[in-house]
């Protein structure tokens, strides 16, 4: 399997609501499925939003709450299905991003390496240490979760390990468009992979999230970008585009990591 079709839904995500949260991403993981997608993206912490400060009361332990749910959604329809949740760990809590196969999701899972202050995530969350590269019918696949874009070493380990596919789901807010649309592409140019980008809409405590979620190929071509409005984008993307672009622009092969500084 090379050729996959993949769905990022771009969620309006009701803070401190997992009940809402969950009905809402049911209706539209269920149209994707409708729609023929292989693989689901939802965005960065679609049950809760950035309701932190009350993260004792809506963080779950993996296997409960959304966790359970999404897992018999993939179980279900036979599809594989991401995104990031808040877990209740046994030390406390994180932003998680779990990968649900047909047979269950898979270990370990990636926590979010890169705390966002400016959300006072540093606060309330504890960073991960684990970068899984999942090895998956139609190829390796990553993940990582919104700031996570802004540091590339992370991206390039993926490479490095393989990965043709990077999966991230954000809660990215106005005004920063810009820096999303550049570090997604920067991202899948630098790397050579595909990079699905899957950004929430809506508002928190006075910050508004802009969506444009997006599909961008091993060239940095955005293949599909959505607006600010609740939406599902649906697309095919072949997977051996990567091999190709790695193929006739071999940077894995002309990197100088004997050169002083380099690593």
């Amino acid at each position: 399997m090379t050729t996959l079709t993949v769905s990022l839904i771009q969620l309006d995500v009701c803070d401190g609501a997992p009940e809402t949260n969950v009905a809402r991403a049911r209706a539209m993981v269920h149209e994707a499925v409708r729609r023929g997608s292989q693989l689901i993206v939802l965005p960065e912490l679609w049950p809760v939003g950035y309701a932190l400060e009350r993260a004792s009361d809506l963080a779950a332990p993996q296997g409960e709450g959304p966790f359970a749910a999404v897992d018999a959604w993939a179980r279900e329809h036979r599809v594989w299905i991401t995104g990031s949740f808040l877990e209740r760990t046994p030390t406390g809590f994180a932003n998680t991003a779990v990968m649900f196969t047909p047979e269950g999701p898979l270990s370990p899972p990636y926590r979010k390496i890169h705390l966002f202050r400016l959300m006072d995530e540093d606060q309330y969350l504890e960073s991960g240490d684990e970068t899984p590269v999942y090895a998956l019918p139609f190829g390796p696949v990553a993940l990582a979760i919104c700031y996570d874009v802004r540091f590339p070493e992370l991206f390039r380990l993926y490479g490095e390990r393989g990965a043709r596919l990077v999966i991230l789901p954000a809660e990215w807010p106005h005004p920063r468009l810009h820096h999303w649309r550049t570090l997604v592409q920067a991202r899948a140019i630098e790397n050579q992979v595909f990079m699905l980008a899957c950004n929430r809409v809506g508002e928190s405590k006075g910050t508004r999230f802009f969506g444009h979620s997006m599909v961008v190929s091993p060239w940095g071509e955005v293949l599909l970008e959505a607006g600010e409005q609740e939406v599902i984008l649906t697309t095919e993307i072949d997977l051996d585009e990567v091999t190709r672009a790695r193929q006739r622009i071999p940077v894995w092969e002309d990197r100088r990591l004997g050169v002083q500084g380099l690593t």
